[in-house]
Order: C-alpha cells, then sequence, then structure tokens
C-alpha cells in the first residue's frame, strides 16, 4: 500500500512536477499498523461502552413494555367494574329519583329502607373507591408510556452512536489490514503471530486454588482463540472480553470495557505485580491483559494476532489493577 509523505503535495505545487507517491518501508508500515490498529481499540472500548448501555436501555424498554401491558389489562377490569356498577345504579333507580327522606315516607317497610339505605352508602364509598383506582391506574400509565417513548428514544440514540464506532472500528482495521498484507511474508507472519500461534500450546502452571489462579487458567485455556471486536468468548474475544470472561470463570465480576477495568480494583505499582492482575497500556488506557507472572501476561492483542503470551513491555504502559 502507498502513503503520501507529508509535504508531497505542497512540493509538488511548488515545482510543478507530480512524483509517484513513495512507498513505506517495512518498518514504517509496521509502525503506521499499529496506529490504525490502536486507533481501531481505542473506538471499539467505546462501542463496548455504548452497545452495554444500548443493552441496559433495551432492557428498561422491554420491561416498561412489559408493565405497560399489566397496567392496560388492569384498567381494563377496573373499568368494567364500574360499567357494572353503573349499569346497576341504573337498573335499581339508586342514581336518581325521589329524594331519600321521601321515599322513606312513603315506604311499606322503613326498617328495610334504611337498612337498604346503609348497603348503598356502602356501595357507593367502594364505587368511589373503584372510580378513584381508576383514575390512579390512567396517571400512572401515562407516565409509564411516557418513560417508555423515553427510553426507546435514548436506545435509538445509542444504536446509532454504537454504530458510528463500529464504522470507525472498521475502517481503521481495514487500512491497518492493508498495510499489514503489503508486507513480505516472513514479516507479516511475524507481526500477526502466526509463527507464535503454530507452536505448542503451554499449559498453566499449578494453580493454588485462589480466583486468580481461576481467570489465569481461563486464559491459558483461550490461547490461540482469534481476536474479534466485541467479542467475550467462548470461541473468540477482543481485549477485555477476554479479561471479563478470564474473571468470570473465578466468579468475578468485571465490567466491560478498559477504562472501567481499570477502575474494578485496587491499583498497584508495576512492581507490584502479582499473577492475575490486570495490566493496561496506552495513554487512552485502550488495552488490557492479564499478568501470569514474569514479566509476561496473556492478552488478546489485535485482529490477525490471536490470543498469546507477550512481554508487558510491549506496549507502553499505563497501568496496573488487583482485582482479587
Amino acid at each position: 500500500m502507498t502513503l503520501a509523505l507529508a509535504g508531497a503535495a505542497t512540493a509538488t505545487a511548488l515545482t510543478g512536477s507530480g512524483h509517484a507517491e513513495p512507498r513505506l518501508t517495512p518498518a514504517g508500515a509496521r509502525a503506521e499498523a499499529d496506529r490504525l490498529y490502536r486507533a481501531a481499540e481505542e473506538a471499539a472500548e467505546r462501542y463496548n461502552a455504548v452497545r452495554e448501555k444500548a443493552d441496559g436501555a433495551r432492557k428498561a424498554v422491554n420491561a416498561l413494555r412489559d408493565e405497560v401491558a399489566r397496567r392496560t389489562a388492569s384498567l381494563s377490569t377496573a373499568r368494567n367494574a364500574v360499567g357494572a356498577m353503573a349499569a346497576a345504579d341504573y337498573r335499581s333507580g339508586t342514581g336518581g329519583g325521589l329524594p331519600p327522606a321521601l321515599r322513606l315516607a312513603l315506604t311499606a317497610d322503613p326498617d328495610a329502607y334504611l337498612d337498604g339505605a346503609v348497603l348503598a352508602d356502602r356501595a357507593a364509598d367502594h364505587r368511589a373507591r373503584t372510580v378513584g383506582a381508576l383514575r390512579g391506574e390512567l396517571v400512572e400509565l401515562a407516565r409509564l408510556r411516557s418513560e417508555a417513548a423515553g427510553r426507546l428514544t435514548e436506545l435509538e440514540s445509542l444504536r446509532a452512536e454504537a454504530g458510528r464506532h463500529k464504522a470507525v472500528v472498521h475502517g481503521k482495521a481495514a487500512a491497518a489490514r492493508r498495510l499489514v498484507d503489503s508486507l513480505p511474508q516472513p514479516q507479516r507472519a511475524a507481526y500477526d503471530g502466526e509463527v507464535a500461534a503454530s507452536g505448542p500450546r503451554p499449559g498453566p502452571p499449578p494453580g493454588d486454588g485462589s480466583r486468580a489462579a481461576a481467570a489465569i487458567a481461563f486464559a491459558y485455556g483461550a490461547l490461540g482463540k482469534p481476536y474479534v471486536w466485541g467479542a467475550t468468548g467462548p470461541a473468540s474475544f477482543d481485549c477485555s472480553g477476554l479479561t471479563q470472561a478470564a474473571w468470570r470463570s473465578a466468579g468475578v465480576a468485571l465490567p466491560r470495557t478498559t477504562y472501567t477495568q481499570i477502575g474494578a480494583g485496587r491499583r498497584v505499582g508495576r512492581g507490584e505485580l502479582a499473577p492475575g492482575d490486570l495490566v493496561f497500556f496506552y495513554s487512552g488506557i485502550s488495552h488490557v491483559g492479564l499478568y501470569i507472572g514474569g514479566g509476561r501476561m496473556i492478552h488478546a492483542p489485535r485482529p490477525g494476532a490471536p490470543v498469546r503470551i507477550a512481554p508487558i513491555d510491549e506496549m507502553p504502559w499505563a497501568g496496573a489493577t488487583r482485582v482479587a
């Protein structure tokens, strides 16, 4: 792949003559591919965060829809009850007609009338409570529908944002892939880690029964599995998806993204590292691995490079966190 050097267009304009765009050296292509993959990974972590928010919004919308359906059924029952009461009043004449004192004077059985009046008062109280409940259901149903509409708007906005981050990921990754593919085959294989991946897969060291040992054992079991943006296993992983899955296997719930995982435990210095610690890289906290001791980690590097063991000094250090 060819890239224009900075200033090439200016030079052409000044001299009036065109020049072929110079090719990047293999070292320059590797460096530019690294930069593009880092930018893609930063966008991928933002995508992961937005997708997590969208999942929460989707669950909230579904819960609100269920509640609206339940309230609507309850409202229908209350309306039917009020309608039945109104019809009964009409048939019995309690809804209108002679004043109560005149009815008492004209009735042949005053005691029965008075007993009926008490029952009628109680029925009226019941009707009032039923009507009040009906009004309350109407107000609550309107509130729930408004809240559901708001969460649905939020969900649509989050989905659009996730789509934008995903487009950046694919664009940067595709550009990086073209650069890597331009390398001579031995350098391309070394960059992708194909040589290391084709060798024997080491087993985890004996565990001590701790949660850190369980997380490390999981990471060893993931060696050689492919890197896929947004993946959390079991067949493929991205960097934070691997560390989240490893610690989940040990019974510890980690947040989804690199920049939230770094705050999920106690920060430790580079000289204090212990197996199981999360190690983070780059100024934007855009990459994470699982420390296994001896200055090494297991991590999911990038597309084309499967989960593997690597030294922690191969990337710019950003910090470490002890989860348990």
